[in-house]
């Protein structure tokens, strides 16, 4: 699960996008055990926007116990949600933030990069301890 996407949509649910931190907590248990698609989901959301940091791009404030949405906070949030046209790619390329995102500010694409898929700690050990007593009955 992707905690700032999580906490963009968490704050947008709320009237005047405030919560505090109590409510925000518990509402992102209930996401976080909800299953995977809710990982999934904000994990395709995050890499529409890779440099996203909520804190430090001032997407949310501080306030009174709670936490509180800010315009560009949700123009950030409604270009990661934002659907493809009709003929582009069902999944859109991802895109990187500006500094200050605001409505007007055009995201500029950025290749997608292929994950880096890791062989488990497991397998490797198996895959090792195979290839050791192949080189040693050699």
């Amino acid at each position: 699960m992707n905690f700032q996407v999580t906490v963009l949509k968490v704050l947008v649910s709320y009237p005047d996008g405030f919560a505090s931190i109590v409510d925000l907590k518990r509402d992102m248990a209930i996401l976080a055990t909800s299953g995977r698609d809710w990982a999934e989901r904000t994990k395709r959301l995050a890499a529409r926007v890779p440099d996203l940091d909520i804190f430090s791009q001032g997407l949310i404030e501080r306030m009174n116990g709670g936490w509180r949405v800010t315009d560009k906070g949700r123009a950030v949030l409604e270009i990661m949600e934002a659907r493809p046209a009709p003929g582009q790619a069902t999944e859109p390329p991802a895109v990187r933030a500006v500094e200050e995102p605001t409505p007007a500010t055009t995201l500029l694409p950025t290749p997608p990069i292929a994950p880096v898929r890791r062989m488990p700690e497991r397998k490797r050990h198996q895959r090792d301890v195979v290839r050791r007593r192949q080189a040693s009955a050699s």
